[in-house]
């Protein structure tokens, strides 16, 4: 079963907003089976949108659509739908009652376009939007299924929880789909293709294996498609312990999460803690931590620290190491990370010092000159690296690298069972 998406609005093609909506609803159509084919983005015209339909039903046997429902003059969504079908309007009763207590709630006066907003192409079989006062649509024709929801990410989500995904399910018989997925960090996409080659040249037809790279990390994803759903999870769980073996240390964990939640939790179920001593990432590597529900239990906390003053008074480092080394040196980061682990009480901590640019650079510490260090009350360790001029991802490459060099401490340090 195929499906396609098409989100629609001007606001995306200029960059004004960013689609996230097709990204969420991928998520969810592959977690029952459903395979996207595509997925576009067309601007508030109806010409457009109407090719964007007719290219989508050659591939995809359901089409999802987000955006241009509101009661403005450039939603235009329903009315170009309404056209593409051949049929009028009629006005829903229950999306009109639902538009009237949303207004009734608010004490404000029900406009003429607000109630407009209740009529809908006769063809269609209306998704009530519990959370605003433009209702979805699902229409079946010519045996295709398309579903028109708002672009409003948390109106869409609940219509898609709570009435799309079941229909999907009740309506066609889908198969059983099962995902594994292996983060690893440390080792690039084609060194790793190298060393798992025979693996993956033995995967049958059934499963996929694919490779999702960022800085500093690449996820593995095991994909299996059948219909007995524990002989798929059976058949993945064994090429993904083939892959851990082969990959080895460069395997963060077999959980789809990012490396910094995969810390926090082995951490925890370890009772550990940890600290941070960050200068040129700024708080960053914090911010990863503290995302994640519960982070408290393992994240004690940390300094950012730009200036020298900050590195003396909070973490220790001495005048004479900065004056003579430089903020970015082996000398000063491994000041850095023990000033965190003491002063902290953290287990294990974490200091980062570099030039991100992308300026501030010199011959012998060119833009991208990162030192690395991680602690514990046995071992500091650091290392220098050189990456590139771009600043934001030198910060995101530091934290990555920062995390998997704590990971690596962390595994050196790891009780014997």
């Amino acid at each position: 079963m195929l499906a396609e998406i098409i989100t629609i609005g001007d606001e995306i093609l200029i960059g004004q907003i960013v689609d996230t909506n097709s990204a969420w609803i991928a998520q969810q159509l592959n977690a029952i089976g459903i395979r996207v084919k595509q997925i576009s983005s067309v601007s508030d015209d109806a010409a457009h949108i109407v090719n964007a339909l007719n290219e989508a039903k050659t591939r995809a046997d359901i089409i999802l659509m987000t955006g241009g429902l509101g009661p403005t003059k450039d939603d235009i969504t329903k009315t170009t739908l309404a056209a593409y079908f051949g049929v009028g309007f009629v006005q829903d009763k229950d999306a009109l009652e639902n538009v009237s207590r949303i207004f009734a709630r608010f004490n404000r006066p029900l406009l003429e376009v607000n109630i407009k907003q209740a009529d809908v192409p006769e063809n269609c079989e209306v998704i009530l939007n519990k959370n605003g006062t433009a209702p979805g649509m699902w229409f079946d024709h010519e045996g295709k299924v398309y579903v028109s929801m708002p672009g409003v990410p948390h109106e869409m989500m609940y219509m898609m929880e709570e009435t799309v995904i079941p229909k999907l399910k009740n309506t066609f018989i889908l198969p059983s789909i099962v995902h594994k997925t292996i983060l690893t960090v440390g080792e690039g996409e084609s060194f790793l293709a190298e060393k798992i080659a025979d693996i993956e040249s033995a995967l049958p037809s059934h499963i996929k294996l694919a490779y999702l790279p960022k800085l500093g990390s690449v996820r593995l994803r095991l994909s299996a498609f059948g219909q007995n759903e524990a002989a798929l999870q059976n058949e993945v769980d064994i090429y993904a312990t083939q892959l851990v073996n082969r990959i080895g240390k460069n395997v963060v964990t077999d959980k789809d999460v990012p490396i910094e939640k995969a810390i926090l939790d082995e951490m925890a179920a370890q009772g550990l803690t940890l600290s941070v001593a960050e200068s040129c990432t700024g708080g960053y590597i914090s911010h990863l931590y503290t995302q994640h529900p519960g982070s408290s239990k393992v994240f004690l906390g940390g300094a950012v620290s730009y200036a020298y003053e900050l590195k003396e008074s909070i973490l220790g480092v001495t005048n004479e190491t900065l004056w003579k080394y430089g903020a970015v040196s082996e000398q000063t980061v491994v000041e850095m990370v023990e000033g965190a682990l003491r002063n902290f009480k953290s287990d294990y901590a974490i200091a980062v010092t570099g030039i991100a640019g992308p300026d501030g650079g010199t011959d012998d510490k060119p833009v991208g000159t990162v030192w690395i260090a991680v602690a514990n009350s046995k071992k500091t360790f650091a290392h220098k690296f050189v990456f590139g001029k771009k600043r934001m991802q030198n910060i995101e490459r530091t934290a990555i690298t920062a995390m998997g060099m704590l990971i690596n401490l962390m595994r050196e340090n790891r009780p014997q069972a």
